[in-house]
């Protein structure tokens, strides 16, 4: 339960960030009491990243005043934060697997004696702080990579409680947990806000909120627009508030669809996802839908060979289908366009020629010599299709912009026409006009007989392309929605909301 205090712990207050001409954070406000738990929210790209960046030290604001205990903070840097008591938790823990727990514990602030570290002056506070968190100080020496990914967070919240901490950010920490995880960790969270320490805890998964949260900051489009205990809200309206209750305009109109070119029966793969039906047929575009840690991003991956099944039967038309690699996948005509498009998708330093063409090398040449004039044909005619905005063929891609750079890496998965295409966040950042752009072109596609599976966060974009979208929640598809849908329907169903929405 939230202290009473009535100076709050910490006030963030006319706050704005633009990074070139993109403005990031236009107006937000936040304000935690003592030992409160405080929900902040946002659909991706609301601004509630760059906030905790600002709070954090690792960005500067452009505008705006921070106030601790009722005093004006300037926080430069990390260092700063830290020595203010704002400590960040992230996702993925960040720790050196190959070092014990004691090791990271005070990694760049050792206690030393001499040229000595002293590990018996460090030991106490260390195994006290590992016990608060519930874990067995013998893990002390335990090297962190042994460790599950759930005591992996513990160690991280218990290392940022190291230097005192009175404001924690816990940035997604449940997304990778199981519920008995997940119910450890808000064990921890109620110790600590029972000591007066400030929690600001970022989830999408809505429904936890209410079990853990005193009040919630939600956010949209770089403006804070709600301020209030959580209690006064349900997920529904949370929901609606996030992406400002805008209906869905300029869908995509279905036509005729052709026979079932993907299915699949019951599959699952590990602890990712499970029991997954779905089918895509030829001419259809198929959207999944569903937040951090919800399975969507893996099934793609298991359908172009880059993780494998442990159950279930995928079927490629008709038939069913072994794919044990990427290699396998583009054997049966599937292409897929990878979400990371700087590490997954380009070769940064390449022409637009070579990356355009380097999927497709038996079409360059024989004995694996390429023919420049077919790899420049190739390119040429791509370029021209799918309007992409360069003097030549021969331009290096990252000296291109996001969006004809996404093009780019399109083109390669459609040198030949793909039977199935898989498309992991299509547009991720990229302006408007090359995301209307790249949507025309994938709607052509599908038009010209190509099935499609988009899988992106992005509400607007999978309601605006899809001609059916599905909604995974924890690994699971929960619904499919055929037309009609709102953003706030498919939010709500992902985070947990199912009876709201219906």
């Amino acid at each position: 339960m939230a202290h009473t205090d009535a100076i709050p712990r910490l006030q963030m207050s006319g706050i704005s960030k633009s990074y070139g001409g993109v403005k990031a954070i236009r107006h937000a406000e936040i304000t935690i009491q003592p030992g409160s738990v405080h929900a902040l929210v946002g659909e991706n790209g609301a601004g509630k990243s760059t906030l905790i960046k600002i709070l954090a030290g690792a960005e500067s604001a452009d505008s705006g005043t921070i106030e601790i205990d009722g005093e004006t903070v300037r926080i430069h840097n990390t260092s700063d934060a830290i020595k203010l008591g704002i400590q960040t938790v992230y996702q993925e823990p960040q720790l050196f697997d190959e070092l014990s727990v004691a090791e990271n514990f005070f990694i760049g602030r050792e206690i030393t004696r001499g040229p000595m570290i002293d590990w018996n002056e460090q030991a106490p506070r260390m195994l006290e702080l590992l016990t608060l968190v519930g874990l067995d100080p013998k893990h002390a020496a335990r090297p962190v990579g042994d460790l599950s990914i759930a005591q992996k967070q513990l160690i991280s919240i218990a290392k940022a409680l190291l230097e005192k901490a009175s404001v924690l950010i816990l940035d997604e920490p449940s997304a990778i947990l199981t519920d008995r995880e997940i119910e450890n960790l808000f064990s921890v969270v109620r110790k600590l806000t029972a000591d007066g320490v400030s929690i600001i805890y970022i989830s999408h998964r809505l429904d936890e909120l209410f079990r853990i949260a005193d009040t919630v900051t939600i956010m949209r489009d770089g403006t804070t627009v709600a301020h209030e205990p959580i209690g006064n809200l349900s997920v529904r309206e949370i929901a609606e508030r996030m992406v400002g209750g805008v209906l869905t305009e300029g869908a995509r109109e279905v036509g005729e669809r052709g026979e079932v070119v993907l299915e699949l029966k019951g599959l699952s793969s590990g602890e990712s996802f499970s029991d997954v039906d779905l089918t895509v047929r030829k001419g259809e575009i198929v959207g999944l839908y569903g937040l951090v840690g919800s399975g969507v991003a893996e099934v793609g991956e298991v359908i172009y060979g880059m993780r494998q099944t442990t159950g279930g039967t995928l079927l490629i038309d008709g038939e069913p289908t072994r794919i044990a690699s990427p290699t396998d996948a583009k054997r049966r005509q599937i292409r897929m366009l990878p979400a990371n498009r700087a590490q997954q998708g380009s070769f940064a330093f390449q022409s637009i020629a070579f990356n355009t063409t380097i999927g497709s090398l038996p079409r360059l040449g024989r004995f694996g010599i390429v023919r420049p004039k077919v790899e420049r044909d190739i390119a040429r005619r791509l370029i021209e299709r799918l309007g992409v905005k360069t003097p030549s063929e021969k331009q290096v891609i990252s000296a291109m912009s996001g969006g004809n750079a996404q093009k780019v890496i399109l083109a390669r998965q459609i040198v030949d026409r793909p039977e199935l295409l898989v498309l992991a966040e299509p547009t991720q950042g990229v302006d408007v006009g090359a995301k209307e752009e790249i949507h025309q072109i994938i709607s052509d596609l599908a038009d010209q007989g190509t099935a499609v599976l988009v899988i992106t966060t992005d509400l607007a974009e999978v309601l605006r392309i899809s001609d059916r979208v599905v909604v995974f929640r924890e690994g699971t598809p929960v619904r499919e929605f055929a037309e009609g849908a709102t953003q706030a329907d498919l939010l709500a169903v992902a985070a947990g909301a199912e009876e709201e929405a219906a």
